[in-house]
């Protein structure tokens, strides 16, 4: 019989896929609200505060576009700019079946995660626009940017995945129906 404390340890890092990626995915963004939160008490100087909490937001911003994205929920995307200056969203996905594969709870957590972090920013510079404190809602509407931007690229990503696969989908059954009406006619 195993210890009932193995089973505790074991089991709260099994649910997930990939533990490594969910926990660089999390402390990433506790540290940048951690750092703007604590930061009043260690510095003075708002040059700090911001560059600090702004670089920790950004390495954020990249781990969730570019690694976790891509491994916790399949999902990759880029804007990029065309020659007439217009911008043009680009979306990547996986498979239909890599992406029914795809680990619930490593998905879960992706999402509140974003959504939470958001909400969170959001709630700081509510606080810093009724403490008249304009220096703090530029680092906080920094901050919400580049989580709001990694939240509409996903939203969008997300959305164009399930029309791929709809179509898809759609394209398969007509094909297997003509092919089934044709080798219906070819017997006659």
């Amino acid at each position: 019989m195993r210890d009932i404390n193995t089973c505790i340890i074991k089991g709260a890092g099994e649910n997930y896929a990939h533990p490594q990626i969910c926990f660089f995915h999390v402390i990433f963004k506790a540290s940048a609200l951690a750092f703007y939160i604590l930061s009043a008490l260690f510095f003075d100087s708002f040059v700090i505060i911001f560059v600090v909490t702004v670089l920790l937001a950004a390495l954020d911003f990249w781990v969730v576009k570019n690694v976790s994205g891509r491994i916790l929920v399949g999902l990759r995307w880029w804007n990029e700019i065309n020659d007439e200056g217009e911008s043009i969203w680009k979306f990547e996905c996986l498979d239909q079946e890599s992406l029914s594969r795809m680990n619930k709870k490593d998905s879960w957590l992706f999402w509140w995660t974003i959504y939470l972090t958001a909400a969170l920013w959001l709630i700081f510079g509510i606080f810093s626009l009724i403490r008249f404190q304009a220096d703090y809602v530029l680092v906080v509407g920094v901050c919400l940017t580049l989580s709001v931007a990694n939240i509409v690229g996903f939203t969008k990503c997300r959305k164009d995945a399930k029309k791929q696969i709809q179509a898809f989908a759609s394209q398969t059954i007509a094909s297997r129906f003509s092919s089934t009406l044709q080798s219906a006619f070819t017997i006659i």
